[in-house]
């Protein structure tokens, strides 16, 4: 279990959000990282693998044309996986990550190219709306650590969200309940 992933859930439960991820090039390893911390059920809903790229439209709701005319190794497709999954699994937060593992090229793309998304109720001044963000990464090493530094870059995509949510009152509050850390 990462620290990432520890925090993600303690952010998640505190405010009362949950998380539901979408997978390709990781193939559970995100699932993994976040349900091994003790307390996970309370903020996670769960998760689709989508490795097949036909999977991404049929059960997360990737535009066809897109993965026709991109591939499945593109940043509209990261996004709308983290929003597909989002609205599948009915959770307030929405993860993705699709890319080349390796050890071939993939659509055109270099082994190591990365989109992680991440997709969820962003606050403006009347009521929540939805939006995303998608990071583009560039990776070395062999299969496996592509794959876990994926999981690593998503994970602090959606810490980044999650701590920029809560207000200083709430960031105060999370600290007193949780021993100051």
């Amino acid at each position: 279990m990462s620290s990432s992933a520890a925090q993600v859930v303690r952010l998640l439960t505190v405010s009362g959000r949950t998380l539901a991820v979408a997978e390709s090039l990781t193939g559970g390893l995100v699932a993994a990282e976040i349900t091994a911390v003790p307390g996970a059920s309370q903020a996670f809903r769960g998760s689709v693998t989508a490795y097949a790229t036909e999977l991404k439209h049929e059960l997360l709701g990737v535009d066809a044309t897109l993965l026709d005319q991109r591939g499945a190794v593109d940043p509209q497709v990261a996004a709308q996986m983290a929003a597909g999954v989002r609205k599948a699994l009915g959770a307030d937060w929405g993860i993705a990550t699709t890319g080349v593992a390796g050890p071939e090229p993939q659509d055109g793309k270099p082994v190591g190219t990365v989109f992680v998304a991440v997709d969820g109720p962003f606050t403006g001044a009347s009521e929540a709306v939805s939006g995303g963000k998608v990071t583009a990464l560039r990776l070395n090493g062999d299969r496996a650590e592509i794959r876990m530094e994926s999981v690593r870059s998503v994970l602090a995509l959606l810490l980044e969200e999650l701590a920029s949510e809560q207000t200083g009152n709430e960031r105060a509050q999370d600290t007193e309940r949780n021993g100051g850390f």
